[in-house]
């Protein structure tokens, strides 16, 4: 019988996670710094005992004493950790999993591979729902695509399981906190707790879920463009049952963003108990999708994973995950060495520890045209290679290379150009990035750094651009040499307006070479010309 040492044994993961492992055969030591909890909880599993131990103490004397084949660090918060633990587990020859979510310590794990392997150790880090259960999961959904676009995740808990101290540090650590997203080909800066979006979770049998879910920051930000054929951009979101709960969180951002407050996690005390006052209400249903948008040789296709627990089964999903690379360790499943856990373990491996809860998961798996595609029809096809690679956009994309703006000289001219954000006037480095969210397009246009965006999508047999209250409708013939805009009408706020009067553009689009090439002049009646940009741009 294998023994393994549980850190934090008696917490919410650690309790399931003893209680699985206890069920499954092997003998637990329930371990913390509270003896009484470790002593309550042993006394009710078969072949455990209690263990006093703290992560932030002489861990190596602790393993020396007692000689456990696996040590499972389920305490945290591992934001802002060292690897002492980890340290101590490989000198003194003993694997080891943990549930961390912190993306620096779970994405630098490897930093401990060498001695790991010459201990002949197995260190795996993240066994939780993120990054070893997405993990597995991204790897299922993209296993036949050639280029991965895009991956976008979200979990939702259910009210009733209430978080952790460890889990409300981690949020808080992050919340208006700048984090680092690879998005439109490039690293950019985002802001922690923002990014808010509705999320549907919908499982056939089951009542579909709808909530408000944010920007959160998680190791699978730096994993997936790392590891998935494609490099795509990765963003996870993560929200309460309540959308209540969620804004005050948002709201709450706005003074760390603003860098009137260093961070919120002073306050992680006071998290636990406002969520307790509410924690009677609700559902007991939580739930978790992962979205993957690709190319292969049957051209763009969408696959979406989504899982619903219900019976407040959602906090175990976590403790699966380690309790699947605990046994993988035991069989032998793992070579020595230091590793984060997305592809230590496959999807399949979870199945029969989800079929014995209140889980469900299913796959929808779908093709996707993009949107210019869509609207040209058949003559897409004749266009010229550059300008279709260009327009061939699922998910998310980036293009970078030069344009060149003019601006209109008049006074109102120039007042436009400050309302619409459009670029100064000069030579300039540009990016466009491109991001695709079921079936329309937003194009963020970034002239050395002064940016404006438009959204793109399709109304009948016509291109609709939108630029804020103002959505204008384009023909799109096209050939050989290009494409052309031509407006056939506009609107604001919904109300159609006369063409006559409608801004004069005929935007162009063909290539030279391998470049993607543009010219958009833009005019207003009575005023004349307000902007004029072109260039030229290759996909990244």
């Amino acid at each position: 019988m294998k023994s393994v040492v549980v850190l934090g044994g008696y917490g919410g993961f650690g309790t399931r996670l003893c209680r699985r492992l206890a069920v499954d055969g092997w003998a637990v030591l329930v371990a913390g710094r509270n003896r009484a909890a470790a002593e309550r909880l042993a006394s009710e599993l078969p072949n455990a005992r209690a263990l006093v131990a703290d992560r932030n103490g002489d861990m190596r004397s602790l393993l020396e004493a007692h000689r456990p084949f696996l040590l499972i660090d389920a305490a945290g918060p591992f934001q802002g950790s060292s690897y002492r633990v980890v340290e101590a587990c490989i000198a003194c020859g003993v694997h080891y999993v943990d549930l961390a979510d912190a993306r620096d310590f779970v994405s630098g794990i490897d930093r401990l591979d060498a001695v790991a392997r010459a201990a002949n150790v197995v260190v795996v880090s993240g066994g939780s729902s993120v990054p070893a259960l997405s993990g597995a999961v991204i790897a299922a959904l993209s296993r036949d695509r050639t280029e991965v676009r895009s991956v976008e995740m979200a979990i939702s808990a259910s009210n009733r399981a209430t978080a952790g101290a460890s889990v409300a540090a981690a949020i808080l650590s992050y919340v208006g906190q700048p984090l680092r997203l690879w998005r439109a080909r490039r690293w950019c800066e985002e802001t922690g707790w923002h990014r808010l979006r509705w999320e549907r979770f919908d499982v056939p049998g089951r009542t579909p879920i709808r909530r408000l879910v944010a920007l959160a920051d998680v190791p699978d930000h730096t994993i997936v463009p790392e590891t998935i054929p494609g490099r795509p951009a990765a963003i996870f979101r993560a929200g309460p049952e309540f959308a209540f709960q969620l804004l005050t969180l948002w709201l709450l951002s706005w003074p760390v963003k603003w860098r009137w407050l260093a961070s919120l996690s002073p306050f992680a005390k006071w998290l636990l108990p406002l969520q307790g006052l509410s924690a009677r209400l609700g559902s007991d249903r939580s739930a978790m999708v992962i979205e993957v948008k690709g190319w292969g040789d049957d051209g763009a296709r969408v696959r979406r994973w989504t899982l619903i627990a219900e019976e407040g089964d959602g906090p175990e999903i976590p403790t699966i995950a380690a309790h699947v690379l605990a046994n993988a360790i035991a069989a032998g499943a793992l070579a020595p060495g230091a590793r984060h856990a997305a592809g230590a373990v496959a999807l399949e491996d979870f199945e029969p520890h989800f079929s014995r809860l209140a889980i469900a998961h299913a796959v929808e798996d779908r093709p996707y045209v993009p949107l210019y595609r869509r609207v040209i029809g058949p003559a897409y096809d004749s266009l010229p290679e550059p300008v279709r690679r260009m327009h061939d956009v699922v998910g998310d994309g980036g293009a970078a290379g030069r344009g060149r703006v003019r601006r209109g000289r008049s006074l109102l001219a120039r007042l436009v150009c400050v309302v619409m954000r459009f670029p100064p006037e000069g030579e300039h480095d540009l990016h466009v990035a491109f991001e695709e969210h079921d079936g329309a397009e937003r194009w963020t246009r970034d002239f050395a750094g002064k940016t404006f965006s438009s959204e793109l999508n399709q109304s009948g047999a016509r291109l609709v651009e939108r630029f804020g209250p103002m959505r204008f409708f384009f023909d799109l013939p096209s050939d050989e040499h290009g494409l052309t805009m031509v407006m056939r009408g506009w609107s604001v706020f919904g109300i159609p307006m006369p063409l006559r009067l409608a801004p004069k553009s005929e935007a162009r689009e063909w290539a030279e070479g391998e470049d993607f090439c543009f010219d958009v002049p833009i005019a207003l009646p009575g005023i004349g010309t307000v902007v004029h940009y072109s260039g030229h741009l290759r996909r990244l």
